[in-house]
């Protein structure tokens, strides 16, 4: 199994892709000198700030993405957020500054580079989802898709420039550590001795080094919200149905998956929201998302004073038995979290509410199911279009002469059968049921508006687990929403509140019923506003 150096680029095309933009940077450099104006500053860029600064005409999307650019040239090679680049960037970019001169911005995401996990398909792109055999400079085939995942094109579309795909563990498989076979491992800007999170860690550290103003992950289990809270990062897992799956490799693209947005403020996390969300014919599980969205949008909802006279259920061992109780330091952190909501904020907050429901019982109970089967990876691949190399697992295994990753099971390959026409998925689909039931109960006899959780019960791991086993990866992020939100379907937005004496931040996490993103979002947003707790990252070369 190939692994890279974490400070070194993830292949030779990544590296000679990263030569080439560090040759244009320097030459915009030099052209910027001559022209006595300096380099954008792209450090906390937010895409509200690149919109007035785009109507003001104080610089141009090529030159911003120019910029942006240059940083990542700088710094990748220590931090390792990316798996490939996208060489059409600036092309792109100078065809937006085009249209942007000639009929105006087409949105508020109008030239505001982005990256993409690579588990989303791009046009014309290789999509690794982490795992050297889909990659051909890594010794696999490379996987290309034909078309762009719908919430690719509904990014495109409202003329965002993606920078590049990031680096996620195999097929974001690992909620903690952010490791794959086809290009290493991302580093934590904050501190590169303590895991980034997983498994949208690349996202992560793009977003919260400044390579990028904001980007997509995906979470099954933790996967949006871990990385954020390790990144001081606004994450929004959404309702299951409220964004499309369509051309994301899945987990459990039948039941759990959802993409959401990763950036640094409420506002530009509230906007990307507004383009991924709603109903399309390419993944008609979104219909579900009818008559739940509010009709002006989630950014128009932000407000200040939204969390004054609210109830909030505080976390507890009620609610779970996991990474309870909370470490000191982060008891502490989650005790003035608390005071301001309550003392700053007008909030009122109820003690595990939870306790004495058999909520954690219930949930130990969990029904199992194969939701991270054969079926939703083969419905993938089949949309690959038909210029992909492959569009089955025995496709694949044709080509290399491997195995499929967990094709088979006692050595006999996995049917694909759809999860809901088994007893196993009925059982997992009443067992869910009975538990978004109990949640709901427990909200509506406590009267609460959500509950307020700390993201991680104490600060965030070791990257090296072991010394004397480094490649000892137990995916043992301490998170307290997930996996259970996972399960229930319900959205959770993470944001920063304060940092630990090792840099890493302490977050917390507004969790509501289903589809109630629109609270969420201007919750988080007033305790944003009030706390303004973020802080960047101070980025260092390799020793």
């Amino acid at each position: 199994m190939r692994r890279t150096s974490p400070s070194r680029p993830a292949s030779l095309a990544l590296a000679t892709t990263l030569l080439v933009l560090a040759t244009a940077s320097l030459e915009a450099q030099n052209t910027a000198r001559i022209a006595g104006t300096g380099p954008v500053d792209v450090v906390e860029m937010t895409a509200e700030e690149l919109q007035q600064g785009y109507a003001e005409g104080r610089y141009g999307v090529e030159e911003v993405t120019r910029a942006f650019l240059d940083r990542i040239a700088r710094w990748e090679r220590r931090y390792n957020a990316f798996i490939s680049m996208n060489p059409d960037a600036l092309a792109e970019a100078r065809a937006l500054d085009v249209e942007l001169a000639g009929s105006g911005p087409r949105g508020p995401l109008h030239g505001v580079p982005v990256v993409l996990k690579d588990n989303l398909d791009m046009a014309g792109l290789v999509t690794t989802a982490g795992f050297e055999g889909f990659q051909a400079a890594a010794g696999g085939v490379d996987m290309v898709p034909d078309d762009d995942a719908a919430v690719v094109e509904r990014l495109r579309g409202a003329g965002v420039v993606v920078l590049g795909k990031t680096n996620l563990p195999d097929f974001a498989s690992h909620g903690t550590r952010t490791r794959s076979t086809v290009a290493g491992e991302t580093l934590n800007p904050y501190n590169v001795e303590k895991a980034p999170g997983g498994s949208s860690g690349g996202t992560a550290t793009a977003v919260n080094a400044s390579f990028a103003v904001l980007g997509l992950g995906t979470e099954t289990g933790g996967s949006i919200q871990n990385p954020s809270s390790a990144q001081g990062l606004v994450g929004v897992k959404p309702t299951y149905g409220l964004v499309p799956n369509e051309g994301v490799v899945p987990l459990s693209g039948s039941y759990v998956d959802v993409v959401g947005p990763m950036a640094r403020t409420v506002r530009d996390a509230a906007t990307t929201l507004d383009v991924l969300a709603g109903p399309t014919y390419e993944d008609l599980a979104t219909f579900a998302s009818v008559g739940h969205m509010p009709d002006d949008g989630y950014a128009a909802g932000l407000r200040r004073g939204s969390l004054e006279g609210l109830r909030f259920g505080l976390v507890g061992p009620g609610w779970r038995e996991d990474f309870l109780p909370l470490a000191p330091e982060t008891q502490e952190r989650y005790r003035e979290a608390v005071a301001v909501l309550e003392g700053r904020l007008g909030a009122e907050t109820v003690k595990d509410p939870f306790a004495g429901t058999r909520f954690v019982e219930l949930w130990d109970d969990r029904e199992g199911v194969d939701t991270q089967g054969a079926h939703d990876m083969l419905v993938y691949l089949q949309g690959l279009g038909e210029g992909a190399a492959f569009h089955t697992p025995e496709g694949w295994e044709a080509l290399t002469g491997r195995e499929f990753p967990r094709s088979r099971r006692d050595g006999e390959r996995v049917p694909p059968v759809r999860p809901s026409a088994t007893e196993a998925g009925d059982a997992y689909q009443a067992w869910r049921r009975d538990l978004l039931a109990l949640f709901r109960q427990v909200m509506e006899e406590h009267q609460l508006d959500g509950l307020f959780f700390p993201q991680a019960g104490s600060p965030a791991p070791d990257r090296v687990e072991d010394p004397e086993r480094p490649d000892h990866n137990p995916n043992n992020w301490p998170e307290l929403p997930s996996n259970i939100i996972n399960d229930l379907g319900v959205p959770v937005v993470t944001l920063p509140f304060a940092y630990y004496e090792d840099g890493t931040p302490f977050a917390v996490a507004f969790i509501g019923d289903r589809w109630s993103e629109a609270d969420l979002l201007s919750w988080a947003f007033d305790f944003e506003q009030e706390t303004q707790a973020r802080r960047p990252p101070e980025l260092a070369q390799s020793r």
